[in-house]
């Protein structure tokens, strides 16, 4: 069963030329706006805006697909980065559509190098929201709710992505590397393997698995993510599908040893069996068939003895 899943896994593209084209990936930034060290990845120029090798995004997509698999199978989390107004909806909903942690709003300083304080920062906001449940608000005035409320608000809009992030994140995944910069930096310090969608404006030195296209245009953006979000999707897929075959194992095991059971009960039922020891009961003997078989026993003895007389006489 998991032997086939894999085959339709790889038969299956992660995603098509046509998808790319149709989302604007190819477009690049104006010439005089590149970064000569995105080279590699420019097609060519067309009206002065540099175009895309498409072909090329779609491998770095792979390695980036496979990366972020690999990384979900080892029981790490993916960290969604973007911040920009293109990036924010899409980031927030195809992370809670995997059930991952993101980051849409703006990047705090040490979220990564420092982050038990920004646990500290979590717990607060957590804190608040059990004062608001509990009616612990009911003693407090209303000025003090207010202000309560408003940093409620404050730290949800920061950190309400990462509410539920016990530790730093296996992998995590950029949109725009040029403005999520100090994102980059950290992640490079905490060695945290970086997927990032590079423009032709950005510098992909530096990021482990970069994917060249768009990263302006709401629809490339858009597709990005959604590509990411389905490779975490499809790992905890198949990590269901393992822990499934476990225990199907379990149970054939189990079965198996039922079977042989009775199969042994069989084989006693169908053949003689006789085992080591037993508790044969004796039959009953009739009293007067019991005398009569001593009296002759007695009678074949006497008659023996005699004999034997007879024929030590002789021999004298």
């Amino acid at each position: 069963m998991l032997t086939l899943f894999f085959i339709r896994r790889t038969t299956l593209a992660v995603v098509t030329m046509k998808n790319l084209l149709e989302s604007g990936v190819h477009f690049g930034h104006q010439k005089k706006r590149w970064d000569p060290r995105m080279k590699r990845f420019i097609f060519a120029e067309r009206n002065g805006i540099h175009i895309i090798d498409l072909q090329k995004t779609i491998n770095a997509i792979k390695e980036a697909y496979e990366a972020v698999r690999k990384t979900v199978l080892a029981n790490k989390a993916v960290l969604f980065v973007g911040t920009k107004k293109q990036a924010q909806q899409a980031i927030e909903r195809e992370a809670k559509r995997c059930n991952m942690f993101y980051v849409n709003n703006r990047w705090l300083g040490g979220m990564l190098t420092n982050f038990s304080t920004i646990k500290k920062s979590i717990l607060r906001l957590k804190k608040i929201e059990k004062m608001e449940v509990d009616g612990s608000f009911n003693s407090l005035t209303k000025k003090e709710v207010a202000k309560l409320l408003k940093e409620k608000a404050r730290l949800e809009k920061n950190l309400g992505g990462i509410k539920e992030m016990k530790e730093l994140p296996g992998i995590i995944f950029i949109i725009d590397t040029k403005k999520e910069a100090n994102a980059v930096e950290e992640a490079k310090k905490m060695k945290i393997p970086i997927v990032a969608v590079v423009d032709t404006n950005c510098n992909p030195d530096g990021i482990d698995y970069p994917i060249p296209g768009n990263d302006d245009a709401i629809r490339s953006i858009t597709l990005f993510t959604q590509i990411i979000a389905n490779a975490v999707i499809e790992a905890e897929n198949e990590a269901g599908l393992e822990v499934i075959e476990s225990l199907q194992e379990d149970t054939t095991e189990e079965k198996a040893e039922v079977t042989t059971k009775l199969d042994f009960e069989h084989l006693i039922d169908k053949e003689e069996y006789t085992p080591q020891e037993t508790n044969i009961e004796k039959p009953e003997i009739d009293e007067k068939y019991a005398a009569d078989y001593i009296m002759k026993d007695d009678t074949q003895e006497s008659a023996d003895e005699s004999v034997k007389e007879s024929e030590d006489k002789e021999l004298e």
